[in-house]
């Protein structure tokens, strides 16, 4: 199939573009020129062009965010039609609304950053009945009985790599994420706080050797993305930024990714004993060039928290509004749903607002700082569009900080940053950048060979109605979003990773789990027949 995308601002910041000029595509990327006459053509004129957006951290699937619709059934209708014959096809409507709605706002790419290999299955088959977004997941090691004990044995790292590469492989997974490592470990121990050089009970292994190990091995096996670290005393004012400043200075100069940082960037200042720390870490992150990191900004309204970082969970759970909650204790991480409502008036709910603001104002980088609301533990990501207003508009932003309570008012500095995200830093943070942290080449760009997904939008003075609706969204060369509406439901693509596997790392897995579990080692990984009709394999 040709199609032509006549007249628009194209916006590629991966290859210095911002220019009016055309789009063409034939087979599904895009094309120096067309060997014909295009069968479609869409008018730009006068609209923004831009690659398809990547959200690279958003919880989007799994045991976590299936428990949460369970435990949550008022925040979403039961059923609504759906297409026969799809994996899943009698849960509901919300794996299909998943993708609709992302692709409604020119995403096309989305990141499940929390798999456990035991539930990656699954994962993966809630993740194949999510209709046009390709999609990937990232699979969580740190708390892991095997790992711990070949660390705590002093395995070579050739053994440790052996293991982590069967983990990706098995898991169909794009990368590695460690969360509170070794915290869900030492709170089996009764442990109920856990900091980046505590011991594991039983183990003698701190949080710091084992995100260390994690991090060497990821880089060793030429995975594009760094280690994905969700660091420990996440949420607790003064110990959890104690716990980022040493993660980032732990890095020593290979690549780290840290999440949703803002659930970190608490100080202990002031009566209430809670405080801004964005300017310390935003001047750490900006002097640290081999760390990237995601925000998890804060949105108001309800939403739900998800996470397998049981001891914080376990910890939150008193917060949780409505009044309930589970925590799951299991193999490796467990973990919990907690349901949270931030409030404008409530003065930590606002500062944690004004906070993730700040570190997004505040570290110069837009390629080392990524779009995220941790959806939905900081807000669902149809909340999205209105992010992108205020970090567009310093006006908008003195209005929302002007309906809080006074005392967020004099926490914050956010009043006083004047800075305003430009159209390419916006198309950067979740486009062109996302795609070179996950080592996706032909992503996140508008060049010749590029896969044709791209995002078109319609200019207007309500900037977050213009990233809610796009006027057009092309996935794989196919219109697939017209005015806002989807106009065909496609389906979606998944990418992982196939590293080679070891032979004798498989043997002492396989014994491993017969002892264990008693259970044959192939239960516990993904076929791709899984994964849906279409696999691709990302270069490692």
């Amino acid at each position: 199939m040709r199609l032509l995308l006549t007249g628009g601002r194209v916006i590629d910041p991966a290859n210095g573009r911002d220019e009016i000029a055309d789009l063409m595509v034939e087979d599904g990327r895009i094309v120096a020129s067309l060997t014909g006459t295009p069968d479609t053509v869409v008018d730009c004129t006068g609209q923004i062009v831009m690659a398809g957006a990547i959200d690279i951290h958003a919880h989007i699937a799994g045991g976590h965010v299936n428990t949460a619709r369970l435990l949550l059934p008022e925040f979403h209708p039961a059923h609504q039609p759906r297409p026969p014959l799809t994996p899943l096809a009698q849960i509901g409507w919300t794996t299909g609304e998943t993708g609709l709605r992302y692709a409604q706002m020119g995403f096309t790419l989305v990141v499940e950053p929390a798999t456990g290999p035991s539930s990656a299955l699954h994962a993966h088959l809630e993740l194949a009945d999510i209709p046009i977004i390709d999609r990937a997941c990232l699979v969580v090691l740190g708390n892991d009985e095997f790992l711990l004990s070949l660390l705590r044995d002093k395995a070579s790292n050739n053994e440790i790599d052996d293991y982590v590469a069967w983990q990706v492989s098995a898991a169909q997974a794009l990368g590695v994420k460690c969360i509170n490592a070794g915290g869900s470990a030492a709170f089996k121990a009764n442990v109920r706080a856990f900091s980046f050089d505590d011991e594991v009970p039983g183990y003698g292994l701190t949080s710091r050797q084992i995100v260390k190990a994690l991090q060497g091995s990821v880089e060793r096996l030429g995975i594009a993305h760094p280690l994905h670290v969700h660091c420990n005393n996440l949420g607790v004012p003064g110990a959890g930024q104690d716990a980022v400043m040493a993660t980032m200075a732990a890095a020593e100069g290979s690549p780290m990714h840290l999440a949703h940082i803002q659930f970190y960037g608490y100080g202990t200042e002031g009566s209430r004993g809670f405080s801004s720390a964005a300017a310390r870490i935003a001047e750490k992150v900006n002097t640290t060039p081999e760390i990237t990191v995601d925000i998890g900004q804060v949105m108001f309204g309800p939403t739900v928290t998800i996470s397998s970082d049981e001891l914080r969970q376990f910890a939150g759970s008193a917060l949780a509004r409505p009044h309930k909650s589970i925590l799951l204790d299991g193999d490796a991480n467990g973990g919990g749903v907690v349901p949270m409502n931030y409030r404008k008036a409530s003065y930590y709910n606002a500062l944690q607002w004004a906070i993730g603001l700040e570190l997004f104002l505040l570290i110069n980088d837009p390629w080392r700082v990524f779009f995220t609301t941790d959806h939905p533990n900081g807000a669902p990501f149809t909340a999205y569009p209105d992010l992108f207003a205020l970090l567009m508009s310093r006006d908008l932003r003195q209005e929302w900080l002007a309906g809080l309570p006074d005392a967020v008012q004099k926490r914050t500095a956010l009043g006083e940053l004047g800075r305003e995200y430009s159209l390419t830093e916006i198309a950067t943070m979740t486009r062109a950048a996302p795609a070179r942290l996950l080592g996706v080449a032909d992503r996140g760009h508008l060049a010749a060979g590029a896969l044709a997904d791209i995002a078109v939008y319609q200019p207007q003075a309500d900037i977050a109605a213009l990233f809610a609706r796009a006027a057009c969204v092309v996935k794989n060369g196919e219109v697939v979003v017209r005015d806002g509406a989807v106009v065909h439901r496609r389906r979606g693509r998944t990418l992982a990773l196939s590293p080679p596997r070891d032979p004798a790392m498989v043997k002492r897995l396989e014994a491993f789990h017969e002892q264990k579990f008693g259970l044959p080692l192939a239960w516990f990984e993904v076929t791709k027949s899984a994964l849906g009709d279409d696999v691709l394999e990302a270069a490692s």
